[in-house]
């Protein structure tokens, strides 16, 4: 079971639309580019696409809402703000925070294992 939380999955989103995204990444397992002979933990070296094929995944299999979904590709996938969207959706910007929370937590909940209805529950 994997052990995702908030941060890595609001890291990761804007690759479910940007199939370039992970080019410009960084990946954390990899030696530091002035310390060319430091080895890479083998055991960790292909997290970071495979947690971009997870982060697909999870926004497939995830319980969300329509509003929701609307809410994570205008915040995650075309990078608007908080603000714009809730002026976009003609609602609050409190609002639009709320299904963004909610929303990376279903995802979140769903790549740990949770089922749709646990996911549902603690989104």
């Amino acid at each position: 079971m994997s052990n995702y939380d908030r941060r890595l999955v609001e890291w990761l989103l804007p690759a479910v639309w940007d199939s370039q995204y992970a080019y410009g990444l960084d990946n954390p397992t990899m030696p530091d580019p002035d310390m060319p002979r430091a080895p890479t933990d083998p055991a960790h070296a292909g997290t970071l696409y495979a947690h971009l094929a997870d982060i697909k995944a999870g926004w497939r299999g995830a319980p969300l809402t329509t509003g929701q979904r609307r809410a994570l590709f205008l915040r995650y996938g075309l990078d608007w703000p908080e603000k714009q969207i809730a002026r976009r959706q003609e609602v609050s910007q409190p609002r639009i925070s709320v299904l963004l929370t909610e929303g990376v937590g279903r995802i979140v909940g769903v790549l740990n294992g949770e089922s749709s209805d646990e996911a549902q529950q603690t989104a």
